[in-house]
């Protein structure tokens, strides 16, 4: 029996992941192949349906008896219950006049997530954003669940603000701008008060299951505090991650107050040492994210115009959103800030926000 040399051993290793790799895409297409194929016998049976109701003036008790034939001649699927029929109508009825690649968008997501998809969004483009988000991140129910409560389709409507056009190649520019949003929903970490940074990171990392979730698909938690050094001299980052699919580090700065100019420069900086230490050969370039409480679009710009690493600034949103009966009256971070200086004594030599 040979034994496999130790320069040949990271060959077997690369050999195994490309059959790992070819057995899990084969599992996804026969997966993929059997869901387009039910929802194909969907679509066929309620137009036997819809058709013989409207020649034959059959009333609503014909899906009930239906149920139970079908039930009693095929006990091992469990498609056939009343309520599951209804929803079959009501999805032929929501889908048959739609175009042809919306038809091909709903075969290729399973069938409670087009239920889920059916009932809550009524509106057109965001039921297409939610199928075309589904089927190309590969969203679980839950996943979809909460994107459709934090209001995912609003939030991908917003402008933006990044460089990812002139500090990227356009293809990886396009899915990076899909990656980041204009603002994230902080509210799953039940805060009622404006806190200090560090405060933020410990809470972000108590509820990091719930934090990935908001970040979107893809995101893998490599660490907090992340040390980077540079001869002498060392560098912590607040959260660094890893994108799967854009294959590049992500780094999230974190802050309490208003977006200032001389963030973007910081994180320009640290992600000159990002790709210098840590990148590794085939990652494409680091992305950062600086997540600050509030922004000004023009000034957002003009602090990224002339760097040259991707970097996008969001906000966050610790509490639900206030009534718009009820914006503009209640004290912003900034507000909160200027009072918390204000009561401190004139010979406090402290700070009030970590920077």
């Amino acid at each position: 029996m040979s034994i496999i040399s130790h320069s040949g051993d990271r060959t077997y290793r690369e050999f195994l992941q490309d059959m790992k790799t070819q057995v899990v895409q084969s599992r996804i297409e026969a997966a993929r192949s059997v869901n387009r194929s039910l929802i194909g016998l969907y679509l066929s049976l309620e137009q036997l349906i819809v058709d013989r109701q409207e020649a034959l003036g059959w009333g609503k008790a014909v899906v009930e008896r239906l149920s139970a034939d079908l039930k009693a001649e095929f006990p091992e699927m469990k498609s056939f219950s009343p309520r599951n029929l209804w929803f079959i109508k009501q999805f032929y009825e929501t889908y048959a006049e739609a175009p042809e690649f919306l038809k091909q968008l709903v075969s290729e997501i399973p069938w409670s997530h087009n239920i889920l998809i059916m009932q809550r969004i009524k509106d057109e483009a965001a039921r297409r954003y939610y199928l075309e988000a589904t089927a190309r991140l590969g969203w679980t129910r839950n996943v979809l669940l909460n994107q459709i409560k934090a209001g995912a389709y609003e939030v991908s409507r917003q402008e933006k603000s990044h460089n990812f056009s002139t500090a990227l190649p356009e293809y990886l520019a396009d899915q990076a701008e899909e990656i980041i949003k204009n603002q994230y929903s902080l509210e799953f970490l039940g805060l009622t008060q404006a806190v200090r940074e560090q405060e933020l990171e410990r809470n972000l990392i108590a509820r990091l299951k719930d934090f990935l979730i908001e970040l979107g698909y893809g995101f893998c938690f490599i660490g907090s505090q992340y040390r980077l050094t540079l001869g002498d001299n060392e560098y912590f980052l607040d959260l660094l991650f890893y994108h799967r699919f854009l294959k590049c580090l992500v780094a999230i700065d974190l802050k309490t107050g208003r977006f200032r100019p001389e963030y973007a420069g910081k994180m320009d900086f640290y992600l000159e040492v990002l790709n210098d230490k840590e990148r590794a050969p085939d990652d494409n370039p680091s992305i950062g994210i600086i997540l600050c409480a509030e922004k000004d679009r023009l000034e957002v710009e003009f602090s990224l115009k002339s760097k040259t690493n991707p970097i996008g600034v969001a906000t966050y949103q610790l509490y639900p959103q206030v009534p718009s009966e009820y914006q503009g009256l209640l004290p912003t971070d900034s507000d909160w800030q200027r009072f918390k200086k204000s009561a401190l004594p004139s010979d406090f030599s402290g700070t009030v926000e970590d920077n």
